[in-house]
């Protein structure tokens, strides 16, 4: 029996021992499922998620999951479903980490968007920015406490009896990039390449504009029943979220104003510099074009709308179906020359599951609180290099399930010949600090676009000195969020701590010389502070990649 088989047979069994009584199957993929379950304490109805077989052995994974649910189980707001208890139980003879959410009695946005496909050819204007708004109320929330979701699409959006907004699956894509678990690898974004922002399709590290983005490609979807960028393999879907520019959603939907193309055009800017600076301000900007709107049906063209996306990658890299040897590199042309982003990532197979019962799942781990996100940056050029796809990658056309997009430095250099950037991104020395934190400055020279330091970011010593204390092991703390902080600052957070670290210099121009990057152990890992080991910085030097 296949994976997915074998786990539709747990319903019937119990969780917690017996308070939960696990009912009908929602849904399931490769990862997770979803079962509806009887809650005999409380006696309520709740909607359970247990990971798989292979997460399940992992111990490192387990963690990760019960820190996610205790992070999103403190997002409280109307417009997101609620987290109430983890836990870990036997099922099949095999330990399963399970998280207990709100069940939601109603329908995905996806399904609902279908109906209004089906009666207007679109959803009316007015109804979809109203959606788009409650989207983003629960986005500011989230954003607030430092929680990317990463994955915001019509599949992860439900719509009660009532019409009440629901966003569901926080802070999952996140936790598969955490590298605990042999299934991930550094580097790795998750999300469904329909929605995936430039920089998640890159591989680079994202902010709440992210999400922004992702609401902007939705926001397109609702009013004209399309996606600005789709195509017959993830790789070229990404490929056109780098590269394309979308067509304005009144060149499909005449009914539209010019106010709705506006909005949408600033969503989807491929610098996030030029989007919304937050959810709050394009929640502002929807309900200002929503209260301005006539009530007009929509007017659907007919043959109109996006071309085929990334047309030519997968031919570029690949030979037809059945073609035996190695297809010669097609001349893939680009505008672009290898910039601060870095390189595009190669689609991996998708995991996810149909929707069932309006539930679609990933694998969730667990996720420490981290700090607020970051101020927007300083602005900065938007560069991408040609992507191309490896073989055995999800195979991938216009479904909507997750795929994990991971690096593909090999396939590049033999597509594209874009080797040097790539190069360039694992150079850079290294720089110890001892336990009194030796001083360390980056050694690259300056290059053509340069950004110099920024040292108003600074953390404070206090986050060192004072930690967060475990939820686990009392005699451990949370390893504080140095990220994008100034490297002075981080300095003298550890030396007031005592705390060793490792400096590794990276080109990167998008936050300016002397900025962390990236760290490691990552922000709210468990260390004992009296040994807590050599810690690992990523600071930029200011040059582009």
């Amino acid at each position: 029996m296949s994976q997915d088989g074998a786990h539709g047979r747990y319903a019937g069994q119990a969780l917690a021992g017996g308070r939960y009584q696990l009912r009908d199957l929602l849904g399931e993929g490769g990862m997770a499922s979803v079962h509806l379950a009887y809650d005999a304490v409380l006696d309520r109805q709740v909607a359970i998620k247990t990971l798989h077989t292979e997460l399940g052995r992992e111990q490192a994974f387990r963690e990760r999951f019960r820190r996610e649910a205790q992070a999103v189980a403190k997002l409280t707001h109307t417009n997101i479903v609620s987290v109430f208890d983890t836990g870990e139980d036997d099922l099949g003879g095999t330990a399963m980490p399970y998280i207990v959410m709100e069940y939601i009695e109603g329908r995905p946005l996806g399904s609902v968007l279908d109906a209004d496909v089906r009666q207007y050819g679109a959803m009316p204007a007015d109804k979809a920015l109203k959606v788009t708004a409650d989207v983003l109320a629960a986005l500011e929330i989230s954003h607030e406490m430092g929680l990317v979701h990463r994955d915001i699409k019509p599949g992860n959006v439900m719509v009660t009896k009532r019409g009440v907004v629901k966003v569901m699956d926080f802070g999952i894509a996140r936790a598969m990039q955490s590298g605990v678990t042999s299934m991930t690898q550094t580097g790795m974004v998750v999300g469904t390449p329909q929605y995936l922002s430039p920089e998640q399709a890159l591989g680079r590290g994202v902010d709440a504009r992210s999400d922004l983005y992702s609401v902007g490609i939705m926001l397109f979807q609702l009013v004209t029943g399309r996606l600005p960028f789709d195509a017959d393999s993830p790789l070229a879907i990404a490929y056109a979220h780098v590269q394309e520019e979308p067509v304005a959603p009144s060149s499909i939907n005449r009914s539209l104003p010019p106010a709705v193309d506006a909005l949408v055009a600033r969503a989807l800017k491929k610098n996030p510099n030029e989007r919304f600076p937050t959810a709050e301000a394009m929640r502002d900007e929807c309900l200002r074009v929503a209260a301005s709107l006539q009530a007009d049906a929509p007017s659907i063209v007919p043959g109109a709308g996006p071309t085929q996306s990334g047309a030519g990658v997968g031919s570029a890299v690949f030979p037809p179906v059945g073609q035996t040897g190695q297809a010669a590199p097609g001349p893939v042309q680009t505008p672009y020359q290898p910039g601060p982003y870095g390189a595009p990532q190669t689609p991996a197979p998708a995991y996810g599951y149909p929707q069932q019962g309006g539930y679609q799942t990933q694998p969730p781990a667990g996720y420490a609180p981290q700090a607020a996100p970051a101020p927007t940056p300083p602005p900065y050029a938007v560069s991408a290099q040609t992507a191309t796809q490896t073989p055995g990658s999800g195979s991938g056309s216009k479904s909507n399930k997750p795929v994990i997009i991971g690096s593909i430095a090999v396939s590049l250099v033999a597509v594209v010949g874009l080797i040097v950037a790539l190069t360039m991104s694992n150079s850079g020395g290294s720089d110890n600090g001892g336990s009194g934190g030796a001083s360390a400055s980056a050694s690259a020279s300056h290059q053509s676009g340069y950004r110099g330091p920024d040292t108003t970011r600074v953390i404070d010593k206090t986050k060192c000195t004072e930690p967060v204390e475990s939820g686990t092991d009392p005699k451990k703390v949370e390893l504080p969020d140095f990220r994008y902080k100034d490297i002075g600052s981080v300095k003298a957070c550890f030396q007031a701590a005592n705390w060793t670290y490792e400096i590794k210099h990276v080109p990167d121009n998008t936050w300016g010389d002397g900025t962390v990057m990236d760290q490691f152990p990552s922000a709210g890992s468990d260390i004992d502070p009296k040994n807590s080991g050599t810690i690992e910085l990523s600071v930029s030097t200011g040059n582009p990649s």
